[in-house]
């Protein structure tokens, strides 16, 4: 079979433009309501999508006075979905500066048992210092601290997953047995951030592991996707930046003696449909017009590190902002902004315009034809392996990608018709990796 497309669906409310609440057909509190996420999690799965994903973030996303602000968190929201689909895969956002190993591995793990094999889990360090503070600390740890405490807790987690072996379950009534205790291990991990005794209260799970995501695109960032990721989820806003970052992260973990293959790159692209391209238009200008640009220059200011009146509506963007290295968070994030400020000249405005759809994830406006065929140029130029589905508005934006893009691509033969597994790893095409204890015991038999 030829290589085919993977396609996950980044739900987020009422959809990622961030004035999609205002529209008539809108849910305003559509963020805490559970039914509307099995809904999406089910129209998704219709469409044969490999994976939903909810971002999360342990400090209030954004001005209440904005946008819907607040979310479910997202392991316990998976469960619930999990009881309402069969094959769609479920990724879930969690911290690993504001959390401890052997709890995460324990809920990623219980996600993974509840779903029957369909968990992943996006690593983030988090950026921003509200964060610290509802966790004890002053400020944000530095980013290259963040990144090596990340690193450090993968490898703890990926030992607790593994402190069972397979077999370690007997479940042997006429002798008695329940378990094999020599197949049960402490991990005794001491390390410069953690120092955790194990094993894990929880059997291996039915993917050995979730799925690894990552989304950071600063080098510390590509670094650790490189080592660890088997999914990315990345915004470009151009062809070349994409193939350039394609290319770079698959020499990465080339170089670190990996599969490139076994790392799925997922840009994110934001898909606003219409029947014809004047109606796809009418809607992106809809949606545009209901920004209230007071809030999203707050947003954007502090995204930039200067005050909203250091940045005039009608201007562009000040000369002397802070350089990459001066930013201690989202590093990639703010250099995508600049760059797409200073290479289209754009004003404060006109950038809250650009940014309002996706937050520097692409935006394409087009008819269901021009979405599949800015898709597949992308994937056939070595620019992605899938995508990052963010549909502006929700539940209708999601609907029209199913049942208009993806029968589309199916018939190009670019994506699956029909599930051929039933985990999240079965249908990212990577195998459910042996566990190191038992690998470990086989090296020295």
């Amino acid at each position: 079979m030829s290589r085919q497309l993977h396609l996950n669906a980044f739900l987020m409310s009422t959809g990622h433009h961030e004035a999609s609440w205002r529209l008539p057909e809108s849910n305003p509190v559509a963020n805490t309501d559970v039914e509307h996420y099995r809904e999406l999690a089910r129209t998704a799965e219709r469409g044969k999508f490999d994976s939903i994903f909810f971002a999360d973030s342990p400090v209030l996303f954004s001005d209440v006075g904005r946008r819907p602000a607040g979310s479910l968190e997202p392991t316990v929201l998976l469960t619930a979905i999990a009881a309402a689909t069969e094959r769609i895969g479920l990724i879930a956002t969690a911290s690993t500066t504001y959390n401890d190993p052997y709890n995460l591995a324990r809920r990623f793990a219980s996600v993974d048992h509840v779903s029957a094999g369909r968990a992943g889990w996006n690593v983030v360090t988090t950026a921003g210092p509200d964060a610290a503070k509802n966790f004890n600390l002053a400020d944000q740890p530095a980013h290259a601290e963040r990144y090596d405490r990340a690193a450090e807790f993968l490898e703890v987690a990926f030992k607790l997953w593994d402190s069972w072996q397979d077999d370690a379950t007997l479940a042997d009534k006429e002798s008695g047995v329940w378990g094999d205790n020599d197949k049960v291990q402490p991990i005794e991990h001491v390390g410069r951030h953690f120092q955790v005794r194990g094993p894990l209260n929880l059997p291996r799970s039915p993917q050995g592991y979730p799925l690894i995501v990552q989304a950071g695109s600063s080098e510390d960032g590509k670094g650790l996707a490189a080592r660890y990721a088997e999914a990315v989820f990345t915004a470009q806003q151009t062809l070349e930046d994409a193939q350039a970052f394609y290319a770079d992260l698959k020499s990465r973990a080339a170089a670190l003696g990996r599969d490139p293959d076994g790392l799925k790159i997922l840009p994110g692209i934001v898909p606003v449909i219409g029947s014809t391209e004047s109606e796809a238009q009418a809607l992106e200008r809809e949606l545009d017009e209901l920004i209230k640009p007071e809030y999203a220059r707050q947003q954007l200011a502090r995204t930039l590190r200067v005050q909203p009146e250091d940045l005039p509506f009608d201007q562009p963007l000040p000369a002397d902002l802070p350089d990459e290295d001066e930013i201690e968070g989202a590093k990639s994030r703010y250099t995508l902004i600049v760059t797409l400020a200073r290479r289209e000249n754009l004003t404060v405005r006109q950038l809250i315009g650009r940014l309002g759809g996706g937050r520097g994830h692409r935006t394409f406006t087009g008819t269901p034809d021009q979405v599949a065929d800015a898709i597949q140029s992308w994937f056939e130029a070595d620019a992605a392996d899938g995508f990052n589905i963010m549909p502006p508005v929700l539940p209708s934006g999601l609907v029209t990608f199913t049942d208009q893009v993806v029968p589309i691509l199916q018939a190009r033969g670019l994506f699956r018709t029909e599930y051929t597994g039933t985990t999240l790893r079965d249908h990212y095409g990577l195998p459910r990796p042996a566990g190191r204890t038992a690998s470990l015991q086989e090296a020295t038999a």
